[in-house]
């Protein structure tokens, strides 16, 4: 069952993450429901810097099958470990008022793999560290 919940979990996650950074206006106020500790904090200031400069990113991001690496259950906090496939290849960057596409890096990874660990709070499972490795997948 904590597998099941902690995948849910870190699966809305990114559903916020698509709509944080859609919007500048968004304070981050669903993503607390998903996420707390490092990855809320760098996802409101990267967002935050994005939106600053007039961007937003738009389109969806694919999480690709992600799978349960470690299950540490026993402990104070318990927590699951994810490894997935992100795929961010429709996600695009455009500028705010006119919504026209930024041109990107060609080098730059578009689908690569995210270590993620997700602990169980009193309010629910949070994402807490969310971890590019900078691996294609």
């Amino acid at each position: 069952m904590a597998k099941s919940e902690a995948v849910a979990t870190y699966e809305q996650y990114w559903e916020e993450m698509e709509r944080l950074y859609a919007d500048s206006h968004n304070n981050g106020t669903g993503l607390k429901q998903f996420a707390a500790g490092a990855a809320l904090a760098g996802a409101k200031a990267d967002s935050k810097a994005m939106h600053d400069k007039g961007n937003l990113i738009t389109g969806t991001v694919a999480v690709g099958t992600p799978t349960v690496t470690k299950v540490d259950i026993d402990r104070r906090i318990p927590n699951v470990m994810i490894s997935s496939c992100l795929d961010i290849t429709n996600w695009k960057v455009v500028e705010s008022g006119t919504k026209k596409a930024l041109p990107l890096p060609k080098d730059r990874l578009t689908k690569y793999v995210v270590v993620s660990t997700v602990e169980r709070w009193p309010e629910g499972w949070r994402v807490i560290k969310d971890e590019p490795q900078g691996t294609k997948c």
